[in-house]
């Protein structure tokens, strides 16, 4: 009898299990859904091959990516971009070699003095307007000039910067563009619309960008988003409808 109730007891007890360990238990046995892998785009996954993220803003880059395709250069090895978005204590301009995938030249570069102190916030494609003009340039040639050695720029854009060759606007070392600078005056000194260099990589990054690469000077500025026609239509109208397009941002 004794033995009877002994096994009616021990059945009764493995058949109880606590609902907690039981809802553990079911818990424990269903997988955890795998999360859904999210695909780089190519500009993501050359910005992060190149470690441009404490050189320039992607947007800055992928816009100048999209313009390198669109366009097509005829010297496709360079691609040049300044981010006007930076204060002119940083550097601003990066020379990319496509070809190698790597970045050739990382450095400070002056804005037009009508532009901005600090920061370039006003962009013009007028004669006599003393402002930096933005978007896409192809490289020309070399002359030496009263700046020195200097490379000339073709202007893309038709109402944008168009001028650019008109106004003589063009790469040249300037002794304002310096770090002493910098550290004297709390920013750069300002040409009148040209992106000057350090006079000591003047030389080097005109020889390498010069005879038909590609260059984009990005400011983040709503009316140029507007109104590029080298941008897609598609990425133009969502730069437009972005929250951190800078509205203050003029382009005359």
């Amino acid at each position: 009898m004794r033995v009877l109730l002994l096994v009616v007891l021990t059945s009764l007890f493995l058949s109880y299990v606590p609902s907690h360990l039981s809802s553990k238990t079911s818990t424990e046995n269903k997988e955890t859904p795998l999360k859904p892998k999210v695909e780089k785009s190519p500009a993501e996954t050359l910005y992060e091959k190149l470690q441009l993220a404490n050189m320039l803003k992607f947007e800055a880059f992928e816009e100048a990516l999209q313009g390198y395709y669109t366009l097509n250069p005829k010297n496709k090895n360079i691609l040049t971009v300044i981010d006007f978005t930076l204060p002119s204590t940083d550097k601003r301009m990066v020379v990319i070699d496509m070809k190698n995938q790597k970045v050739l030249y990382h450095t400070i570069v002056s804005h037009g003095r009508n532009s901005g102190e600090k920061y370039a916030t006003s962009f013009s494609n007028r004669h006599g307007s003393f402002q930096s003009s933005l978007g896409f340039y192809y490289t020309e040639n070399t002359y030496q000039g009263g700046n020195g050695y200097s490379l000339r720029l073709e202007g893309l854009e038709k109402g944008i910067n168009d001028q650019a060759k008109a106004r003589a606007v063009v790469i040249h070392g300037a002794d304002y563009c310096s770090e002493d600078v910098i550290r004297s005056t709390g920013r750069l000194g300002r040409s009148y619309g040209c992106p000057a260099l350090p006079r000591n990589v003047t030389k080097p990054i005109i020889n390498t960008i010069k005879d038909g690469t590609l260059l984009y000077i990005y400011a983040n500025n709503a009316q140029y988003a507007a109104k590029t026609k080298i941008l897609s239509p598609a990425s133009r109208g969502l730069l437009a409808q972005h929250d951190d397009l800078d509205e203050n941002s003029q382009l005359n």
